[in-house]
């Protein structure tokens, strides 16, 4: 009953936007109720639980969302959007640019969380393309691919991290094996997937992107604008702080969060790390080098902050609304069903840890929550087959970025930035993602015939 209550539930959420052209946050609220019914939950607790999951998931991201958005406005507004990107264009030439940007996301997606690289990312790579005439999704698929494979595999990111604690694997070596795994499912999802992509959905590149989130680009002459090297270090000034507190946990405090014994630089470190405080400081540090440093009045900067926040307002509805069809699915015991399906299972543990993240993935949406539950449903398995936690973690990690589509956030997020029909959207980021799953356990099961 709980499968069947999902499948309905995402096609009566299909029906709504593809049929209907209903407000897509409309639709996944509306979605969200019809499922808590069908999944048999008590009535006056549905509001509560789709509370919850747009609570969650907009918890921490409204923070960083908002104050990523007035970052990257603050850079675009004075020209360092268009500094970085005639820069880039030079230095790697127009034929290199997706490694170019690939290269980018795959050291900003290191430390970011998924979306938080993506927002800050989007208005780098829009001002790449318009710049160099390329397609947005020519540079948006090697920047997403980059983003979702240190998502998916690599320790500080949540789900890996998670895994590894549940899992008893060394962060370390994870991060080592991640890395071996994710270079080539970012390549072949990114430029090798980019060809095929261009074949099969050739309305998407033809989309100009959706440029309001990034307001109009002001044009500059090149003396007014800000150095390079100014603009990229505010772009990333959130990566640095983030990138300094993983070091140092990695270095000083052994991979783990400080605890009530914490020394005063411990608590520091760990304060300017967390995302939402890493993104308040640096777009302090934009207001200065992009505004008041340039000779901008207050009023002004004021002005394109303002204006930033308005042209996210639908965006950050849209991904709460994600988290309330999630935590829907969760409460209503959907992940428990999925869990049962495979507990008797004579499959290599490393392809059913693959297989139970996938599923859990494609009912739930959250990659951090398949993982976790797949975590728990292998690790008896592991043990008693004699596999390399590290592996496990990583088959896992594959698993749980297969497939996503309409109760996933990064979906919407990819939607609403390119400019994409759900149809559309499903074609490229769907098999993009799967993409990455497919060579990721591929990669694992190599790793495994060494270090078996």
């Amino acid at each position: 009953m709980e499968i069947l209550a999902l499948v309905i539930g995402i096609l009566f959420l299909l029906v709504l936007i593809i049929q209907f052209k209903m407000n897509t946050f409309v639709s996944l609220i509306l979605t969200s109720v019809l499922t808590a019914i069908l999944l048999g939950m008590n009535l006056t607790k549905i509001a509560a639980t789709i509370e919850e999951g747009i609570g969650s998931q907009l918890g921490e991201l409204s923070l960083v969302f908002g104050f990523g958005a007035m970052l990257g406005r603050l850079v675009a507004d004075a020209g360092g959007a268009h500094k970085i990107a005639t820069t880039l264009i030079d230095k790697f030439g127009r034929k290199r640019l997706q490694l170019a940007i690939m290269l980018a996301s795959f050291i900003i997606g290191i430390a970011l969380f998924f979306e938080v690289g993506m927002v800050l990312l989007v208005p780098i790579v829009f001002a790449i393309a318009v710049e160099a005439e390329v397609p947005i999704l020519y540079l948006g698929i090697p920047m997403a691919a980059a983003l979702s494979v240190t998502h998916g595999f690599l320790p500080p990111h949540p789900a890996p991290t998670a895994i590894a604690a549940a899992l008893g694997a060394s962060d370390g070596k994870v991060l080592l094996f991640g890395i071996i795994v994710a270079i080539p499912a970012a390549y072949v999802a990114g430029p090798l997937f980019t060809k095929l992509a261009e074949k099969f959905a050739p309305s998407a590149f033809k989309q100009k992107g959706n440029l309001s989130s990034l307001g109009e680009v002001k044009e500059m002459a090149p003396e007014d604008e800000p150095s390079f090297g100014l603009s990229v270090v505010t772009s990333l000034f959130p990566v640095i702080l983030m990138a300094i507190t993983t070091i140092y946990k990695m270095t000083v405090d052994g991979g783990t969060t400080p605890t009530k014994n914490a020394t005063m630089l411990d608590q520091i470190v760990a304060f300017i790390g967390d995302p939402a405080i890493a993104m308040l400081i640096s777009l302090l540090f934009a207001m200065w080098s992009m505004g008041w440093a340039r000779g901008r009045a207050t009023k002004d900067i004021m002005e394109t902050v303002e204006n930033a926040v308005k042209s996210i307002a639908m965006l950050l509805l849209v991904i709460g609304g994600g988290g309330a069809f999630k935590q829907v699915l969760i409460s209503g015991g959907v992940g428990d069903e999925v869990a049962k399906i495979f507990t008797h299972s004579s499959i290599s543990p490393l392809i059913l840890g693959w297989l139970v993240a996938v599923v859990l993935r494609i009912a739930l949406g959250s990659a951090t929550v398949a993982a976790l539950t797949a975590a728990g449903i292998v690790a008896p398995l592991m043990s008693a087959a004699g596999v390399d936690p590290a592996l496990m973690v990583l088959a896992i990690g594959a698993g749980s970025l297969a497939a996503s589509h309409v109760n996933d956030a990064g979906f919407w997020m990819f939607r609403e930035y390119f400019d994409l029909t759900v149809k559309q959207t499903l074609s490229i980021w769907t098999v993009l993602e799967t993409v990455i799953s497919v060579v990721g356990i591929c990669m694992v099961m190599i790793l495994n015939m060494f270090f078996h």
